[in-house]
């Protein structure tokens, strides 16, 4: 019954994240079993769906997690090496309690860490603090919990190919040596077409590019792969498979707010008026286009389990954000699924005239920067925030403040958030022209430099 204090970086807002052997390991990994395992019980679980990435520290992880679940007494169903999705899609195939994914997702190689489901919904905010707490107290719940591996990796395919409408393209892949590559090619093998498969092998080290396919530096091999075998279209994936990034014929990045202009193109066909959201880093473009198509556009808070619980909220069948996170609850479960994603944009661009090169080029091309993201002290981040909020709101600026600020002018829009998964500031700015993008920046360099932080060189 021993407590156990977590490093206080590594509780985050919506999944538990440190660097191994400096803020997170194996003790912190069983009392954070032993932890959800007691409000599990607490609240009737009693079985657990545990997965792994292919990090080098993930498999020392899942025992120690497996130790901590089943001295509580609840059984787990420990489904292997996978994708994130692949373990929340378990969680609803064998219709457990809930689900713990051990995976440090887009981060380096040398990050580890924890996403979790209980009871078919995310464990995020206040709900991993309470973890957290349960540990430091040390009261947990007792018993002996059975165990047992279970393979559902082929029925995983057949679920991504259920929804899948026959269109036929020469695609390229890209899984980044992260842990949905065998998924990405056994798909990839099912799907009629020419397909291309690069970086399928499982390598926690990441050896060819970083498994991030918002950067566009990590889709260089993707784009010269697109262009050597003249495919219609590019598809990468982070660490975890819970993350896309595409390309057109040409090369060029599709973002995740252009995927998602593109998907709700087919979706509000069918469902007219349906609620599509999308997180604070998307285009003004993109809720233009939503409305544009009749939908309903809701900008919300950026991290996979807000919007996930947003979706429940206002029963929306689709939503995005930037960093490529792809919801369907339309024929699917709501949760990010980028393989799944994947499958629904083959759709989604055969419906809309077979080009994912003419469908970007018939959105509107706005100025903009990338995300832009710099250091910033974990505990300091959310001050600055506060700091530049209470500045705007004193000059009476127009801006929301649903996820950090997103301040709107006659130029177009600037946002600076605090990540909830490292030690950064996020900011990002567009605008209709040139001039009006360097005023944005010169505006958000003023709001950084009043605060005392150093702007990016990008800036």
């Amino acid at each position: 019954m021993s407590a156990h204090a977590f490093h206080p970086t590594v509780l985050r807002e919506y999944d538990v994240r440190g660097i191994i052997d400096e803020t997170l390991g194996a003790d912190d990994a069983r009392a954070l079993g032993k932890a959800f395992g007691t409000k599990a019980v607490a609240t009737g679980g009693k079985k657990i769906v545990v997965g792994y990435d292919g990090r080098v520290s993930s498999p020392a992880l899942r025992d120690a997690l497996v130790d901590g679940l089943r001295s509580t007494g609840v059984d787990v169903t420990d489904i292997g090496l996978g994708a994130t999705p692949m373990t929340y899609y378990a969680m609803f195939e064998l219709d457990a309690d809930g689900c713990i994914m051990i995976t440090g997702s887009h981060n380096p190689p040398n990050y580890n860490g924890f996403k979790m489901m209980m009871h078919k919904k995310p464990v995020f905010g206040e709900a991993i603090q309470e973890l957290g707490a349960v540990a430091k107290a040390g009261d947990y719940a007792t018993g002996k919990g059975g165990y047992e591996q279970v393979d559902v990796f082929d029925r995983y395919i057949d679920r991504l190919m259920k929804d899948f409408e026959g269109a036929s393209f020469t695609v390229a892949w890209d899984p980044s040596n992260g842990s949905a590559g065998p998924a990405v090619a056994a798909l990839a093998k099912r799907l009629p077409g020419k397909h291309y498969v690069i970086n399928e092998e499982v390598d926690g080290t990441f050896p060819n590019h970083h498994a991030d396919p918002t950067v566009e530096k990590n889709l260089e091999q993707l784009k010269a792969l697109v262009r050597e075998k003249g495919c219609d279209m590019g598809i990468a994936f982070d660490g975890d498979g819970d993350r896309i990034g595409a390309v057109d014929s040409e090369g060029r990045v599709v973002w995740g707010d252009q995927l998602l202009a593109i998907l709700a193109g087919q979706l509000l066909k069918e469902l007219p008026g349906a609620p599509i959201i999308a997180d604070v880093k998307a285009s003004q473009a993109l809720y233009d286009r939503i409305a544009e198509l009749g939908g309903q556009p809701v900008m919300w808070k950026t991290g996979h389990s807000l919007i996930k619980s947003k979706m429940v909220e206002l029963s929306s069948p689709l939503a995005g954000e930037m960093s490529g996170h792809i919801f369907f609850k339309h024929k699917f479960y709501g949760h990010d699924d980028a393989l799944y994603a994947a499958v629904r944009l083959l759709n989604a661009v055969a419906d809309q005239g077979g080009s994912l090169k003419a469908l970007k080029d018939g959105l509107p091309a706005a100025i903009n920067t990338p995300e832009l993201r710099f250091d910033c002290d974990d505990f300091r981040k959310f001050e600055v925030i506060k700091e530049v909020q209470k500045r705007l709101e004193a000059a009476g600026a127009d801006m929301s403040t649903v996820d950090g600020v997103r301040v709107k002018t006659a130029d177009g829009w600037w946002l600076l958030r605090a990540s909830n998964t490292q030690a950064v500031l996020v900011a990002r700015c567009e605008a209709s022209s040139e001039a009006g993008l360097d005023r944005l920046k010169a505006e958000l360099v003023a709001a950084l430099t009043a605060s005392g932080v150093e702007p990016p060189a990008d800036l």
